[in-house]
Order: C-alpha cells, then sequence, then structure tokens
C-alpha cells in the first residue's frame, strides 16, 4: 500500500467534495430550485461524496 497515495487521495475526496455539493446546490438554486440542509444532512452528503470521489481516482504505483 503506497502511503502517499492513499493521503493524496483522502485530503482530495474530502476537500472536493464540499466543492462538488455547494455547485450542484448552487446550480440548482440558479434553476429556481430550493434546498435547505440541516448539518447532519451536510455531513452525511459531504461523506458520501468523499467516498464517491475517492472511489474514482486511482493512483499507479508502476514504477518501469
Amino acid at each position: 500500500m503506497n502511503i502517499k497515495c492513499t493521503l493524496i487521495k483522502l485530503v482530495g475526496s474530502l476537500v472536493l467534495s464540499p466543492i462538488l455539493v455547494y455547485a450542484v446546490l448552487v446550480i440548482a438554486r440558479a434553476f429556481g430550485a430550493s434546498y435547505d440542509m440541516s448539518h447532519g444532512e451536510a455531513f452525511i452528503v459531504w461523506l458520501l461524496m468523499a467516498i464517491l470521489i475517492s472511489q474514482c481516482v486511482c493512483c499507479s504505483s508502476r514504477k518501469k
């Protein structure tokens, strides 16, 4: 297991997930929808988005 790759995936997914969630909310608000999220809902969505992002990112440790 590559520790550097794992830490980059973890930090990257935790940073990108709220950005993506709020981007979706801003786009929805621009089209007239209104979403109110409590702190608990925002936390759950943040974690689920972080898991999704971390599953989509792959680090290759192949050395040539």
